[in-house]
């Protein structure tokens, strides 16, 4: 009986030095994601984009290995306060989402939606109050507040849609009791999804005044 060969095991030698690339890779997006998570946190950084960039920078690292996504970004960011926030941010995010409801009565013809950091509960001393409000006319909105001597700026905010184009967003902003309020106005076809979110692109979580309301009496309720 012919005897049977056995196959030959030898290991591409090049796998130790992909696998160590990767490792490295891995290693820098994690780095960069934690310093582009405390410059959010420190220095009052918005921008995901901007953030990752100035931490590579900071730390020397190469962008030609990747950046981290958003989502790794925020990920280190909730990190980056459940240690070093303390009860100060909790109770900044209670004021927040307070000011929300009140912003959310007095704009209820136009049936208000808490997003963004408020609701997620990411939101620090440098967060603005953002709400999507829905309208039939473009204008009704900046009338009312016209009506009502409201001063008020506006915006332009450039986003990357749900089918991967890029859209401008026009805002209202509102200052009011020391806190910024930003307003989106959604109008036809724009109110029938949501818009899609900064940081993973979903279409983004969108909370009413009943909800929002909701979560502050939970937030107050005695912990057992």
């Amino acid at each position: 009986m012919a005897a049977t060969a056995t196959p030959s095991t030898s290991s591409d030698p090049a796998m130790p030095n992909r696998n160590a690339s990767h490792r490295r890779g891995s290693r820098q997006r994690l780095e960069i994601a934690a310093e582009a998570a405390r410059i959010m946190a420190t220095e009052g950084q918005r921008s995901f984009l901007l953030a990752k960039q100035k931490a590579a920078e900071r730390l020397g690292a190469s962008a030609r290995q990747g950046l981290p996504s958003n989502a790794e970004i925020e990920a280190a960011l909730r990190q980056w306060q459940q240690l070093y926030g303390g009860m100060e941010l909790d109770q900044r995010l209670r004021e927040l989402r307070q000011a929300a409801m009140r912003a959310m009565n007095f704009l209820a013809p136009f049936r208000p939606r808490l997003v963004g950091p408020v609701l997620e509960g990411t939101a620090d001393e440098f967060s603005r109050i953002s709400l999507h409000l829905f309208a039939e006319d473009p204008d009704a909105v900046v009338h009312f507040l016209l009506e009502r001597g409201i001063p008020h700026s506006q915006e332009r905010r450039r986003l990357r849609w749900h089918d991967g184009s890029h859209r401008h967003i026009d805002l209202l902003v509102v200052e009011t009791g020391g806190e910024v309020i930003e307003l989106a106005i959604l109008v036809g076809r724009e109110a029938l999804q949501p818009l899609p979110s900064p940081v993973d692109g979903r279409p983004q979580r969108r909370a009413s005044l009943e909800e929002v309301r909701a979560m502050l009496e939970q937030d107050q309720s005695p912990q057992d």
